[in-house]
C-alpha cells in the first residue's frame, strides 16, 4: 500500500516543487480579526501560485486555489489568525502557502519558516521512537509497562502494555496533569508523579479513552530507559528522527535559534486559554502557558515545535513506508501494523462527550498504534469524509494536523496560528481535508 517513489528526487522544498473547551467562538475575536484583515488587506497570503501545480503531482490547481481562498476567508471571519498549508501527491508539492498573521495584536505575518507549537502532534514523534525501540527489540508491544518502569505497578496497572498505551486503551484516567498544581516540563518528575497518582479507571482494552499526556509520557521515558546509551528523550528525538530527516527547524522545547520565528500559541477563547494555563505549569516563570515558550521543557505529549516544511518531511517519510532520501527511520512492517485499526468500532470516550455536546452522533475512535485513522464511517473527522479508510496521521489541540492518504499517495499538512475550540477545529479541518482530497485525480 505504501509507495516508495525512489525515482522522485524532489523531497526538499525547492522552487521546482512549489507550483477544547467552549463550543462557540467569541464574537469579540471575530471582530478583532476582521479589523486585522481589513488593515492588512490582500497581504493575507504569501506563497507560490497553486495554479501552476505540476502535472506530475496529479493535483488540480483550481481546487488548490479554492483551498487557499477558504483559509483566507476563515481568517477574515476571525476563526483563527493564520496558517501554513502544504498539499502534495506522489511527493511533489502542489500547494505550499503561508497565510494570515500570528495573532490579532501585532499583525506579524505567518511565513513559511514560522515555527508552530505542535501540541499533541508531538505524540507522532514519540510513537516513532517507540516503533524504533520495538524494531530493535528494546521492548515489545506486549511488554508490560511496569517491566520497564517498575514504579508503574500496582493499582490495576500491572497488566498495561505498550500496545495498550499506543492504542489509548490502557484504562488510565485521561488526565492533563498527574497532580494539580505541579510543573509538567520535567519528564522524570512527570513520570514519577504518574506512578504515584494516576490510577486505572478501567481494565486495559475495555474502553478507548484518548490519553492527553500519561501514555506518551510513559512511552517517552521508556525509550530513554531502554536506550543502550541512556540518551534523554530530547536527544533521542534529535538523533533518531530530526537529524536523519533533516528536520532542522524542529525541536523539543523552543530551541534558542528558533525563538524569533516561534508563534506562541494564543487560544481563540480566552477563558479556555486561562483554563489551560492552570495545567500547563513549568519551573520557569514564563507567564500563562509559558511552558510552550521554554527551551528546556521535555514533554513527549505536547512539547515539540516545528515548521510546516519539517512536518511535511516527517509525513513524507511515512508516506514512503518509513524512508526518506535513502534514510530508513522505521520498517514497513511496523508501519503497516501502526496504520491498521486496533480499536474496532469503539468510540473514543473523550471525544464521545464532545460529540454529544455538539449534537453529533458519536463515532468510532479508529486508532492504530498511535496514529489516528480515517476509517469507514461517514462521520465528523479531521481527515474529512472523502479520504480513504486507511488514511492516517496525527493532530494537536485546535491547531495542527497532518495526514497521509496511502490510496491516493497524498500528503496534507496544516499548522495554524490561533488555537480553536476542539469541535470547531474538527469542522475546520474536515472542510479543508475534503477540499484538499478533491484536488487529487
Amino acid at each position: 500500500m505504501f509507495k516508495n517513489n525512489s525515482g522522485t528526487e524532489e523531497q526538499e522544498l525547492s522552487p521546482k516543487q512549489h507550483g477544547r473547551r467552549s463550543v462557540m467562538l467569541g464574537t469579540g475575536t471575530a471582530a478583532v480579526m476582521g479589523a486585522v484583515a481589513a488593515a492588512f488587506g490582500p497581504g493575507l497570503s504569501r506563497g507560490a501560485d497553486a495554479a501552476d501545480a505540476k502535472p506530475e503531482n496529479g493535483l488540480v490547481g483550481e481546487r488548490l486555489l479554492h483551498l487557499k481562498s477558504t483559509i483566507e476567508d476563515d481568517i477574515k471571519r476571525g476563526l483563527y489568525y493564520g496558517a501554513v498549508i502544504l498539499v502534495a501527491q506522489h511527493g511533489v508539492i502542489g500547494l505550499h502557502e503561508a497565510i494570515g498573521y500570528t495573532n490579532a495584536k501585532d499583525g506579524r505575518p505567518v511565513t513559511k519558516d514560522s515555527v508552530f507549537t505542535l501540541f499533541s502532534t508531538t505524540k507522532a514523534l514519540t510513537n516513532v521512537l517507540a516503533y524504533r525501540a520495538i524494531g530493535r527489540g528494546e521492548f515489545a508491544l506486549t511488554t508490560k509497562v511496569s517491566e520497564v518502569i517498575p514504579g508503574f505497578s500496582g493499582r490495576r496497572r500491572g497488566d498495561i502494555t505498550f500496545y495498550d498505551l499506543l492504542t489509548h486503551c490502557s484504562g488510565l484516567s485521561p488526565v492533563f496533569t498527574p497532580k494539580a498544581g505541579m510543573p509538567i516540563d520535567n519528564l522524570e518528575e512527570v513520570v514519577d508523579a504518574i506512578c504515584k497518582y494516576v490510577d486505572s479507571v478501567e481494565q486495559p482494552e475495555a474502553l478507548v479513552t484518548y490519553a492527553p499526556m500519561a501514555g506518551q509520557a510513559l512511552i517517552g521515558w521508556a525509550t530513554h530507559l531502554t536506550d543502550p546509551k541512556k540518551r534523554s528523550y530530547r536527544q533521542l528525538v534529535q538523533d533518531e528522527i530530526l537529524t536523519p530527516l533533516k528536520m532542522k527547524d524542529t525541536s523539543i522545547g523552543v530551541r534558542a535559534d528558533l525563538k524569533a520565528r516561534h508563534i506562541f500559541p494564543v487560544f481563540m477563547d480566552e477563558a479556555a486559554g486561562a483554563g489551560m494555563a492552570l495545567i500547563h505549569l513549568g519551573h520557569e516563570n514564563l507567564g500563562p502557558n509559558g511552558i510552550f515558550a521554554s527551551e528546556t521543557a521535555e514533554m513527549p505529549w505536547v512539547g515539540a515545535h516545528a515548521t510546516g516544511s519539517d512536518i511535511f518531511r516527517f509525513a513524507e517519510m511515512l508516506r514512503r513506508g518509513g524512508e526518506l532520501d535513502g534514510v530508513r527511520i522505521i520498517s514497513p512492517a511496523i508501519l503497516d501494523k501502526a496504520t491498521r485499526n486496533w480499536t474496532g468500532d469503539k468510540p473514543n470516550q473523550l471525544y464521545k462527550q464532545l460529540a454529544i455536546a455538539r449534537g453529533w452522533e458519536p463515532y468510532p475512535a479508529y486508532i492504530g498504534l498511535g496514529f489516528e485513522l480515517r476509517g469507514e464511517a461517514i462521520c465528523h473527522h479531521m481527515f474529512g469524509t472523502l479520504t480513504s479508510p486507511r488514511t492516517f496521521g496525527n493532530y494537536g489541540a485546535g491547531s495542527s494536523l497532518f495526514w497521509v492518504d496511502p490510496e491516493r499517495d497524498m500528503t496534507f499538512v496544516c499548522l495554524a496560528a490561533g488555537v480553536m475550540e476542539e469541535s470547531a477545529n474538527i469542522e475546520r479541518f474536515q472542510r479543508l481535508s475534503d477540499i484538499a482530497i478533491s484536488a487529487a485525480l
